[in-house]
């Protein structure tokens, strides 16, 4: 196992540590509101905001990253 791996890995689990300690401390409801995409409010607890927001931010990150392998160098024959 590569070394940058371990370091995602573990930024990742930390990153969900302060996900969990945000849903056991801010659990009143919140307000959401987005009048160009939504016409009504969204009255949540603030741990589901805060899980969801997540989640958005995992798969954009998750569709950002895609195709980006390395390019192989061509050696001359």
């Amino acid at each position: 196992m590569n070394l940058m791996m371990v370091l995602k890995t573990v930024f990742f689990m930390c990153v969900l540590l302060f996900l969990v300690l945000m849903g056991l401390h801010n659990q009143s409801v919140v307000t959401f509101n987005l009048p160009p995409v939504l016409h009504e409010n969204i009255q949540q607890p603030a741990a589901i905001m805060y899980f969801g927001f997540f989640g958005v931010g995992v798969v954009t990150g998750t569709l950002a990253a895609l195709g980006q392998r390395p390019k192989k160098q061509n050696k001359p024959s």
